[in-house]
């Protein structure tokens, strides 16, 4: 019997030890969402003082564009035909006013009938030249329009060549100072460049 206690205490002394170590073991294993994170590196810092790629070009469109022997030759052709209309608007209104002065003096010797016939002889010449001369309007901005259109198509194309050859997004008209300010890192003046593809500017 007392053999038996000894073992029974023994195995109890055993126990109570065990169960004294099983914190400190149990603390030192650590779950996946318990272990420490590992902290990436820092990126390697980037050269802010780099200079930038243009991203788009900028111009006055009027400048290059009055400046192109194609707009000297469409503004002379125009010229010429504007010049012969006005030369017909002036040919009616002196016919016009000398009818007019005819019949001012001979109005009092006049037969109501001639009066009558004169009279209206001036209204539709009168007429007839603000007819002729609205018309002119209408036929000569047709006729400007028609005459600019290749000089305007040359030109958008030229841009268009020279902003993909400098890899540009888009090109902006600062005509009208309507972009009063462009940083130089962003944008590029493409004037020079345009002048040189028309052949207006040689290379320097």
């Amino acid at each position: 019997m007392k053999r038996f206690l000894f073992t029974l205490n023994t195995a109890l002394l055993v126990a109570v030890a065990l169960n004294a170590q099983e914190p400190t073991e149990q603390a030192a294993v650590q779950t996946p969402e318990q272990a420490p994170v590992a902290t990436p590196a820092p990126a390697p810092p980037t050269n802010q003082s780099a200079v930038r790629v243009p991203q788009f070009g900028y111009l006055s469109y009027n400048e290059v564009y009055k400046q192109m022997p194609e707009y000297k030759k469409a503004c002379d052709d125009f010229a010429a035909l504007k010049a012969k209309y006005d030369a017909e608007a002036t040919r009616a209104e002196d016919e016009f006013q000398r009818k007019f002065a005819e019949f001012l003096n001979g109005q009092k010797d006049f037969p109501q009938s001639i009066m009558l016939k004169r009279q209206a002889e001036l209204q539709d010449l009168m007429e007839k030249s603000v007819t002729f001369r609205k018309e002119t309007q209408r036929l000569l901005a047709e006729a400007e329009a028609q005459l600019q259109a290749p000089v305007t198509e040359r030109l958008n194309q030229v841009i268009y060549g020279v902003a993909g050859q400098l890899g540009l997004i888009f090109v902006l008209n600062t005509d009208g100072n309507a972009v009063p300010f462009i940083h130089p890192q962003v944008g590029v003046n493409i004037t020079d460049p345009v002048l040189r593809a028309l052949g207006i500017k040689g290379d320097n």
